[in-house]
């Protein structure tokens, strides 16, 4: 059933103007995307911009002219935004005994829980896509979060 469905996403995305089509069923999250996103910047930073590849050797970025040094990737920010898949409440424990399923600096794999959305008195437990170390919370215990909002920022490892 999945395979006809990628399918069908990739055709509509092959004939339209679309760049990117993400579908996300409950815990299923689908993303498809035609090219790399397109950065815009404003004309007046645009004469100062260098042309900069990667190279297949290593993982730094190299810029074209010579006379400048090299740019480390870990410079750039490679952190993640965890997002509610669904409105409700938020639960950074399963009880209010118990202590957080996350704190800022933990260490989290792929499918360890997070937290929980309460959405129609079910009790939904959000679990880790990306391993890395949390670096903020950004939602208190008890408060109301939106589809889509961030509840963490996690720091790829």
């Amino acid at each position: 059933m999945w395979k006809d469905k990628i399918k069908e996403i990739i055709y509509m995305l092959e004939n339209s103007d679309i760049n990117e089509i993400e579908v996300r069923f409950w815990f299923k999250k689908i993303k498809v995307t035609k090219k790399p996103p397109i950065l815009n910047v404003e004309s007046s930073e645009s004469s100062n911009i260098i042309p900069i590849k990667k190279t297949e050797t290593t993982s730094d970025l190299n810029i074209n002219k010579d006379s400048k040094p090299e740019i480390e990737e870990s410079s750039i920010d490679s952190s993640i935004e965890v997002k509610s898949p669904m409105p409700g409440t938020f639960y950074s424990s399963p009880d209010p005994e118990s202590p957080s399923f996350v704190s800022v600096g933990d260490s989290v794999n792929i499918g360890d829980t997070l937290c929980i959305v309460e959405a129609m008195k079910i009790m939904n437990e959000i679990q880790a896509e990306n391993s890395g170390i949390i670096s903020e919370v950004l939602i208190e215990n008890g408060k109301p979060v939106e589809f889509d909002q961030p509840l963490f920022k996690l720091k790829q490892s």
